[in-house]
């Protein structure tokens, strides 16, 4: 029997980018050719038990384009971008543990906010259950 699953979050609008090649530094959005995503759909962030997974899904028939598994907050899976607050880098997993890095953007500034503040309130509520769980 699997995880019982918590939809923390749905975002209607999002984009996603292919990115230059990561090197040292952070990213920029400016480069990702923001007029052009690669693609458009509906963002839900996830709580499966103690892991937490952002999954990118069409709009309208609902099919899984990609997901995000989100193993720490701050961490490497999510990464704001430098000059901007409503764009991230991702890191996208298949289920063969092959994976890709992407620009991902929010159409509204809040809704951005929306994400990043559901992470961290999500990350933060889970050290407080691992916590407890070791007093017991």
């Amino acid at each position: 029997m699997g995880d019982y699953e918590n939809v923390l979050l749905v975002k209607p609008k999002v984009f996603v980018y292919r990115i230059p090649t990561i090197g040292t530094g952070s990213s920029k959005a400016a480069d990702w050719n923001l007029d052009s995503p690669a693609w458009t759909g509906r963002m839900r962030l996830v709580a499966i038990g103690n892991k937490l997974e952002m999954r990118l899904e069409d709009g309208e028939t609902c099919d899984l384009y990609a997901k995000c598994p989100i193993d720490a907050h701050p961490g490497t899976a999510v990464e704001a971008v430098a000059d901007s607050s409503r764009y991230f880098v991702i890191r996208l997993q298949n289920d063969n543990g092959q994976q890709a890095f992407v620009g991902c953007g929010f159409q509204e500034r809040g809704d951005a906010f929306d994400f990043n503040v559901t992470l961290q309130v999500n990350w933060e509520n889970m050290r407080i259950v691992q916590k407890r769980s070791k007093l017991i």
